[in-house]
């Protein structure tokens, strides 16, 4: 895979889906299930066909630490290869340790990955020097480098005065800002202007956005992807009313991205738009029912508003044109994936709202 280009916004903007991991029932795989490779490979082209500027394989949501190292090479090597030059990949190298870290850097390089996603050390709440040494040893293979800020889970934060420091190492290009804190897009952007501000969490995407953060490393675009694509796109050509008609009634089941059962969540809304979902490894357990009913009811209102605002659409040829004839929103130059003419339609990449207009 080639990477892409260095643009004014830097490389790893645009919309980049946190793929979700699929697995079949195997007696002989770890916890029951295989890696289901072909369908992930699938996965992996329908979010680009339908927009997104590419995925992120390895992270959270990809269920990276239930893997074993051969799954999870091999699941860096299919969505890469499933790609192609279509759109970026961003693999996830998350480690305990900055060796850790690096081994996985160096074989996402060696793979051919466009960047890299990686979180302070893991399983230990590391001090600032320490952090700055992880990110050097992963910045040192020479790919593209998005660190992690997630302090909810790694108990770690990368504040704006730590995010200036490691923005003076080498390849490191842009922040994942995964505190929930809008307050931050702003702070970095002052701090650590060198820095691309990537949003993390979905329920907090249009904010951040209209502050300065120039990419979506997202979660629930594996369920919505090219409605997640108009959403960055308006929110990126100032077309605020239309952003926030589009957003608000999606951000009940955004939410779900930030609570700890965030990835059955988001397998249970591909189901609900006839994707595939399926189980989760252990240490995650199935929802219970009542989170499986809420996720079903915050689904079943951003299907029905998705629903309306697509027929209104249909219905008068005379509103906007599509955000993506605004010039370039992006700042990405190169537009691999997202707001490519190139992006197709049909029986294998209908988005979920078109399934539920057929």
């Amino acid at each position: 895979m080639t990477a892409t280009p260095h643009s004014s916004h830097g490389p790893l903007g645009g919309v980049v889906v946190a793929t979700a991991l699929p697995y079949y029932a195997d007696p002989a795989a770890p916890a029951g299930l295989a890696v289901d490779y072909d369908r992930y490979a699938e996965h992996c082209r329908w979010l680009v066909d339908n927009g997104c500027r590419g995925v992120g394989p390895n992270g959270s949501l990809g269920e990276y630490s239930s893997l074993t190292d051969e799954e999870r090479r091999r699941v860096a090597r299919t969505a890469i290869e499933a790609v192609g030059e279509e759109g970026i990949v961003v693999v996830g190298v998350h480690g305990p340790g900055a060796h850790q870290a690096r081994y996985w850097a160096e074989r996402a390089a060696e793979d051919g990955a466009d960047g890299l996603l990686c979180l302070p050390p893991t399983m230990y709440r590391a001090n600032d020097r320490e952090i700055l040494a992880h990110f050097e040893a992963v910045a040192s293979v020479g790919l593209p480098v998005m660190v992690y800020n997630n302090p909810i889970d790694t108990k770690v934060d990368l504040t704006p005065a730590l995010l200036a420091e490691i923005a003076q190492l080498d390849h490191v290009v842009a922040v994942k800002e995964f505190s929930g804190d809008v307050r931050r897009v702003l702070e970095i952007r002052e701090s650590a202007p060198s820095l691309e501000v990537i949003s993390g969490a979905d329920d907090v995407v249009l904010e951040s956005l209209l502050m300065g953060a120039t990419g979506w490393f997202a979660g629930f675009p594996n369920v919505f992807p090219a409605e997640s694509v108009r959403l960055y796109e308006l929110a990126r050509a100032g077309r605020l009313a239309e952003a926030r008609a589009l957003y608000e009634p999606l951000v009940a089941a955004f939410r779900w991205d930030s609570r700890t059962e965030f990835v059955q969540a988001i397998k249970l809304g591909m189901e609900q738009v006839g994707r595939f979902g399926g189980p989760c490894r252990p240490p995650r357990g199935p929802l219970s029912a009542a989170q499986q009913a809420q996720v079903e009811a915050d689904m079943a209102r951003a299907l029905a508003a998705l629903g309306k605002q697509a027929a209104a659409r249909s219905a008068d040829p005379q509103r906007p044109a599509d955000p993506q004839g605004q010039g370039d929103p992006q700042g990405q130059g190169d537009h691999r994936g997202q707001g490519d003419s190139r992006t197709r339609t049909g029986p294998g990449t209908q988005t979920g709202l078109q399934r539920q207009a057929r």
